[in-house]
């Protein structure tokens, strides 16, 4: 399969306001990096490289940089995006040996409609949708595609199932680390007879009737009432005199 390649220039301005003007231009800032080479800036061909990212085999694709000093084998390291109109902001490129291993993960798909599902109720969850595994470049798989539909309750698909040839592709992620399974609908416990009976006969808490401050409110009422009489007795006496 020939490679893809990308158009590039060198980049020297640096700063927010250089990289707003290579956008408007239609290139996306960049910087590559790694090999027998030092860091360099550079502007690349936005629509090649969303076209890349959007590819089947994605950050993954190995592609070449198209420079005035000639072209390099690379692939997309880390890239940002604007969160709001989803625009590519800025790429970091990795330049790659084509005889020299490396380590990539690689997305895993299913396909089919579990038996465990279909036929026994149960629910199919994904567990682990990449796993890590170590090759030369051009034989970094797409993607792993595994067939669930011959699944069953209680059984699970681990790393170490996915289809892969030893001989080129090297499994890094645990190979017992699963990959999805087929479960038992949890149901929600509901109260035995006995214990829903016995609540609704229990007899209701009586209810407490504070009546220590509304009998203290009473008693300096009457207190009141007996001292006004005793208070005019003693003005009249004292009128007499």
């Amino acid at each position: 399969m020939e490679m893809i390649v990308v158009e590039a220039v060198s980049r020297s301005d640096r700063g927010k306001n250089a990289a707003r003007r290579t956008r408007v231009a239609g290139q996306i800032p960049a910087v590559i990096y790694g090999g027998n080479g030092e860091a360099e800036a550079l502007a690349l061909n936005t629509k090649q490289v969303t076209a890349i990212l959007r590819s089947a085999s994605g950050h993954n694709t190995i592609f070449k940089v198209k420079l005035p000093s000639g072209e390099q084998p690379a692939m997309v390291r880390d890239w940002q995006v604007d969160p709001v109109k989803g625009h590519l902001l800025h790429v970091d490129l990795m330049r790659v040996s084509m005889d020299v291993r490396m380590r990539v993960k690689v997305p895993v798909h299913t396909f089919g409609e579990p038996q465990g599902v279909k036929m026994q109720g149960g629910i199919f969850e994904m567990v682990t949708r990449e796993v890590e595994v170590e090759c030369l470049p051009g034989d970094i798989p797409e993607e792993f595609k595994v067939d669930v539909s011959e699944m069953l309750i209680g059984k699970q698909l681990r790393a170490s199932d996915l289809p892969f040839d030893p001989n080129k592709v090297k499994l890094i992620t645990d190979p017992v680390r699963v990959i999805a399974h087929v479960v038992v609908l949890k149901k929600e416990e509901e109260p035995a007879p006995e214990a829903a009976v016995a609540a609704e006969t229990a007899p209701a808490e009586p209810e407490v009737i504070k009546k220590g401050k509304k009998e203290t409110e009473e008693g300096e009422a009457e207190g009141g009432a007996e001292a006004a009489p005793k208070a005019e007795k003693g003005e009249k006496k004292g009128k007499e005199k």
